[in-house]
């Protein structure tokens, strides 16, 4: 019989801080950033420049004005300004730029409580509210190296509108338009390579949610292969990869019960292609993920294991 030790809690000790944690995302992050200003040179500079630097500035002005801890040294803000700013167009005025920090950090971050209390991920709300107030700049690209602008000529809407395939090596490497982190599936499958062998993510979430789009894309794609593109081409296209790595899998918004994060990956996955395959937009990752995150609270207390010896959740 074996024996049952009690003890004190916390029973799980980790050396793990915000600040180590943030740190790793940002090295993760970083060969979406080269593939980034290598395809779009000084335009996403600038984005990401005004994003980092906008999320950290409001970030500190809050808290000092209401007379909170200053939590910038964490390196949260600066994340959120990375992210922010790989899901933008590379031709995004500054001052936009500026605008989607102020929303993702102060309305959708501090107000809630700062870090670890937002219902919303910040980056992600910050990019739905530049959609619903400035759609024409949000659809407006430009074309990798050479910069021409065009519009809706991502390789998700050339599909969805004109029924074009763009071809699979472009879409791997990232020489497509789109937002400005999210075009090379290589940079980031790199990048999330990383964050899996040092364990910040698990692979729950984003297996889920790419098993998801694979599976639906496949069995549309076999229906009417005409207009419905194939399965690979649905994970190379548009934000999957980022969503799936980066964004899916955030600590505060996204279940922490290991049942709850493949019902979010799932629910993620079926709602990104109800949007790509029969919604208004070519794209469905954004709000996918934001929709998810507002049942997060209802797939933990769903998914919670019962207290031991109870019926009770934890």
């Amino acid at each position: 019989m074996k024996e049952m030790i009690l003890s004190v809690n916390p029973h799980i000790h980790d050396n793990s801080s915000t600040r180590s944690v943030m740190r790793e995302v940002i090295i993760a992050l970083i060969p979406a950033i080269i593939a980034a200003l290598y395809f779009f040179r000084i335009k996403a500079f600038v984005v990401i420049s005004s994003c980092v630097i906008s999320c950290v500035v409001f970030e500190y002005l809050y808290q000092k004005t209401c007379k909170k801890n200053i939590t910038v040294k964490d390196l949260s803000a600066v994340v959120t300004g990375i992210l922010l700013a790989l899901i933008m167009p590379p031709a995004l005025p500054v001052w936009v730029c500026i605008l989607a920090s102020a929303v993702a950090i102060i309305l959708t971050k501090q107000i809630f409580g700062g870090i670890g209390c937002n219902i919303f991920n910040p980056a992600l709300l910050g990019r739905a509210f530049l959609m619903a107030a400035f759609p024409t700049m949000l659809t407006s690209w430009n074309n990798p190296i050479t910069l021409d602008v065009v519009t809706t000529a991502t390789p998700l809407g050339l599909h969805k509108f004109t029924q074009v395939l763009t071809g699979y090596e472009p879409l791997f490497f990232g020489n497509v338009s789109g937002s400005i982190g999210e075009t090379s599936a290589l940079a980031l499958l790199i990048g999330a390579a990383y964050l899996l062998i040092k364990k910040i993510i698990n692979i729950r979430i984003p297996f889920a949610y790419i098993a998801t789009v694979f599976i639906i894309s496949s069995i549309t794609n076999k229906i009417d292969p005409e207009i419905y593109a194939p399965a690979l081409f649905n994970l190379l296209a548009g934000g999957l990869m980022l969503g799936a790595f980066f964004m899916a899998t955030d600590y505060v918004t996204t279940p922490i019960t290991k049942k709850g994060q493949w019902v979010f990956g799932i629910g993620c996955g079926i709602v990104t292609m109800i949007i790509r395959l029969w919604g208004g937009l070519p794209e469905g990752v954004m709000y996918s993920i934001l929709f998810m995150n507002g049942f997060t609270p209802l797939i933990n207390r769903v998914t919670m294991p019962k207290r031991y010896g109870t019926g009770d959740r934890e």
